[in-house]
């Protein structure tokens, strides 16, 4: 896997000052999307162990609210699968620091077996997510006072209390 950046004080892509990694590869391809450099996915550098012991090192201070995920698109299935190990390492050496994911994907797809986004992890990776934002960016749909979303069919899901209910519960922020 690659990845385009990682920002080590993000403060707009969830709450709080956060450290977001954006992976490379995506083939949504959202018409304006705000990256289209990170579709291809050998755009950027390589997402090595050195890479996820730098990601943890930035997410001690406690300052720090989480980690987001995003940017490309991490559920491509290629992406899942580096992906998995790396989230299950961040929720067990942070267990209060949450994990953010935005996704072109809506839950509805992620969870459907039929869907191109759904491979062996996304089930587990779902379970160790906090905060899901889904759905593709509609240029039709932008609005720019929105937060954490950049179009309106773009929804900000609680995915601890989606998974426990079994229905969409969205964020409250």
């Amino acid at each position: 896997m690659y990845y385009g950046a990682v920002k080590k004080c993000d403060i707009a892509n969830g709450p709080g000052v956060r450290v977001s990694l954006f992976v490379s590869g995506c083939r949504n391809r959202c018409k304006n999307c705000f990256q289209p450099e990170t579709w291809a996915f050998d755009y950027g550098n390589e997402f090595t162990p050195k890479t996820q012991d730098e990601i943890i090192k930035m997410l001690i201070p406690s300052y720090i609210s989480g980690l987001t995920v995003l940017g490309g698109e991490p559920f491509e299935c290629e992406n899942q699968k580096e992906l998995l190990p790396f989230l299950k390492r961040v929720k067990k050496e942070f267990p209060n620091k949450t994990i953010w994911a935005f996704t072109g994907f809506t839950f509805e797809e992620l969870r459907d077996a039929e869907s191109r986004a759904y491979c062996e992890e996304t089930e587990e990776i779902l379970c160790l997510i906090d905060v899901l934002v889904d759905g593709r960016f509609v240029e039709e749909k932008k609005d720019i006072t929105l937060k954490f979303r950049g179009s309106s069919n773009q929804r900000i899901i609680d995915l601890k209390k989606t998974l426990f209910s079994k229905e969409i519960v969205l964020w409250q922020g």
